[in-house]
């Protein structure tokens, strides 16, 4: 690109809309959907009129045909000769209005774009009902544009118009506003200059100037360079993006579609999930020049290497758009407690969470119950400590980098699970979550992670039977239904001279209540609506209840500061009850407490073992796999038997030894690495016949492992052979062969319902 590759032309607004009617001008594939608001139109017409100076146009002669439309419908008299690569958004402007075409919003929705204009006052404006019913407007500069209409014939009409509304114009009045309609119609002669690409310059030399050039529409980031790049290279892909975007705005009448309640993407943001795909990074600032074969090191371009890297993008973008993988990513948000769009407080916590499902899945093969568990953890995360908020491409090209090095879908479960474990610390949950509940702001991350904790939780509405999921889910629209309600109502408050809304509609003063309830509690004190409300509900239910909506014991009794402080520490509990229930899977609220002190004077047998340690040798002092060995297949062997109870923290001869001796630095530690262990080693569906919880036991803590019969086999993964299946026979935990498994299976499995 050493010589001159462009030259100056000059054009009038009126030539250029002839051309463009005619197909001579033609627009290729290098641009984007028309973005600009009517408001812009506006001012665009404003400063022609009043003879300012709208910016050039780049054009390039004879462009390829095969990667042009042209702008408007119809048939084109001629072939385009002219291809429009920047400036898109001003001749989309004037020739809408000049011929009154529709044009095509990022919606994908057609709209004709109006504008008024008051010849008194000179003055336009986006044309309203207001405008349409005012007779001192032209409603639509469009009729006087047009070149079907005769400007005397128009002006003459015009002041019809006014007197027919009771107008009485003087001479001179009539006079000012036939000079006003004359500029208005002459704006067909306003000129324009526009830089002329030679024909002999290729189509990267054209995305190369289009990137360069001072785009004066919409502001061009990085994935607008790689759509044009797509454009000119790769269309096709370019047009996938697009359609699978217009197809996600409504449901499909006619079969599947990535229609689903959570986001309407856009073209750029697909773009960015297929690029954290195919490349594993999220800074789109070098993955330009790598799509266009360009060697970072030598700063050569090479035809052969871009194809190359366009091959690694098709196939991410393959994958990306592939409707089994997007629904199932949209039952990992459905896992997390999320229901719809509004809970959703940052988009690219969902695209970016959805670009490392599609690594598990589909480069490192995780099984689909695991990567739902595990993204499902993720994104609840993601969304709770807005870890995409403010710099996400920073955020998330850490990430990728985490990853770049996993091989295995345990590796890849395992990295999500340690980089959760680094953001959700102890000091997290106990003191920035509760400082973060302390808000009034009705989009709060932390305000939706308690509500996706009432999911997961299944959770009922305050004083119902009926649960917060299954009304929070879109595709339920009662015409009444729940309400957030103010558990210290806002009249209630007022008298006791709380009067500021700030402190009235703080998060932790909501709950959610059905429509009759709101109206009944109306503005009574909390002591005085509670006993009616919670009459005929029974004790043991009404007490999960109030704990699942993280309301204090006696809270009605407490001051509104104090309720306030007390509730934001249990809705953080709460929270990080669901978050945990994610990591160990669904536990049912019916089961029966244990007694330890029977289970541990009856001694071990086919369903009671003991294990003094989870992870260390006693004898060596250090962690041994073989400890974890046996707790694992002695979990399998209860749940493909008849269940039982396993107690880490006793050794064989029943003497207490405390969960101390495994060194975890807390209980949650070691819950979380028994549930690492579980679901690697077993798989997480298996956690529906699993309750764990830690009991004190003769003066030391121990971890009770209850296992149910499981509804299906169990197998445990193995280092050096295949998968074992195990089995309780007394108070011994014994392997199968593969005969006696399958017979085993038969007779055990087969006839369940």
């Amino acid at each position: 690109m050493s010589k001159t590759i462009y030259k100056s032309a000059h054009y009038d607004v009126g030539g250029l809309i002839k051309d463009i009617g005619r197909g001579r001008i033609a627009l290729p594939d290098i641009q984007r959907p028309f973005v600009w608001k009517n408001v812009k139109v506006r001012d665009l017409f404003d400063s022609m009129y009043r003879g300012y100076p709208i910016g050039y146009l780049l054009l390039w002669e004879n462009g390829t045909a095969e990667r042009q439309r042209a702008i408007g419908v119809g048939e084109k008299q001629d072939a385009p000769s002219l291809v429009i690569v920047d400036g898109q958004q001003r001749l989309t402007s004037l020739y809408a209005v000049f011929r009154g075409e529709e044009v095509v919003r990022e919606n994908f929705a057609s709209e004709r774009v109006r504008i008024a204009f008051n010849p008194f006052e000179k003055r336009f404006e986006v044309a309203t009902a207001a405008t349409e019913k005012d007779p001192r407007f032209v409603g639509d500069i469009s009729t006087i544009l047009s070149e079907e209409v005769g400007l005397i014939a128009f002006c003459r009409q015009f002041f019809e118009q006014l007197r027919g509304a009771g107008h009485e114009l003087t001479t001179e009045q009539e006079r000012d506003i036939e000079e006003s309609l004359t500029k208005l119609n002459m704006l067909s002669t306003f000129p324009l200059t526009a830089l002329q690409l030679s024909a002999d310059i290729d189509d990267e030399d054209v995305a190369e100037v289009f990137v360069r050039v001072n785009s004066t529409g919409k502001t061009l980031n990085q994935a607008d360079f790689i759509l044009t790049l797509m454009s000119v290279f790769w269309d096709e892909g370019r047009t996938a993006l697009e359609t699978f975007s217009r197809q996600a705005q409504q449901p499909s009448a006619s079969g599947s579609s990535p229609y689903q309640h959570f986001i309407k993407p856009k073209a750029d943001q697909l773009l960015r999930v297929a690029i954290s795909v195919a490349f594993e990074r999220a800074r789109l600032r070098s993955i330009y020049s790598v799509l266009r074969g360009k060697d970072l090191e030598t700063g050569k371009f090479d035809s052969e290497r871009r194809e190359r890297q366009f091959a690694l993008l098709k196939d991410a973008q393959q994958r990306t758009l592939n409707l089994h993988h997007w629904h199932g990513f949209m039952h990992c948000l459905k896992r997390a407690g999320f229901r719809s769009d509004r809970m959703v407080i940052a988009q690219n916590a969902l695209l970016n969470s959805y670009a490392l499902y599609l690594i598990g899945r589909t480069k490192l093969r995780v099984p689909e119950q695991a990567l739902r568990t595990a993204v499902a953890r993720w994104f609840f995360m993601a969304s709770l400590t807005g870890r995409y908020t403010g710099s996400s491409e920073t955020a998330l090209e850490s990430d990728l980098a985490m990853l770049r090095d996993v091989e295995t879908a345990e590796q890849f479960t395992a990295k999500l699970a340690e980089a959760e474990r680094i953001a959700l610390t102890d000091d997290f949950w106990t003191v920035t979550l509760p400082n973060e509940l302390a808000t009034a702001a009705p989009r709060s991350p932390s305000l939706f992670a308690f509500e996706a904790a009432l999911v997961i939780l299944e959770a009922p509405v305050l004083f119902s039977d009926t649960k917060v999921g299954d009304w929070l889910d879109p595709a339920v629209k009662p015409p009444k239904s729940i309400q957030r309600h103010h558990l210290f109502p806002r009249a209630f408050l007022q008298r006791q001279g709380v009067t500021r809304l700030q402190e009235i509609n703080q998060i932790a003063n909501y709950a959610y209540v059905e429509w009759q309830d709101n109206i009944a509690i109306s503005d009574q004190a909390p002591a005085d609506y509670l006993p009616a409300m919670s009459a005929g509900i029974a004790a043991d239910r009404l007490a999960l209840m109030l704990r699942l909506h993280a309301l204090p014991n006696d809270w009605e009794q407490l001051s509104y500061e104090e309720f306030l402080r007390r509730r934001r520490e249990e809705m953080a509990t709460i929270i990080r009850e669901a978050y945990e229930r994610l990591i160990s899977g669904p536990v049912r609220q019916d089961v029966a407490p244990v007694d330890i002190t029977a289970i541990a004077a009856a001694g071990e047998g086919d369903r009671v073992e003991y294990k003094a340690t989870l992870r260390i040798n006693l004898h060596t002092g250090q962690k041994d796999a073989r400890m974890e060995d046996a707790v694992i297949k002695t979990i399998a062997g209860f749940l493909n038997t008849h269940g039982g109870t396993l107690m880490i923290g006793v050794a064989d001869d029943g003497n207490p030894v405390g969960i101390d001796a495994d060194e975890f630095a807390s209980e949650d530690k070691m819950h979380l690495h028994l549930t690492n262990l579980v679901n690697s080693r077993i798989g997480p569906q298996v956690w529906t016949a699993i309750h764990a919880n830690f009991d004190d036991h003769e003066d030391v803590r121990v971890l009770v492992v209850r296992c149910e019969k499981a509804q299906s086999p169990a197998y445990v993964k193995e280092k050096e052979r295949s998968d074992a299946f195990y089995i309780r026979t007394g108070a011994a935990t014994v392997t199968l062969s593969t005969q006696e498994t399958v017979e085993y299976i038969r007779q055990r499995f087969a006839q369940r319902t």
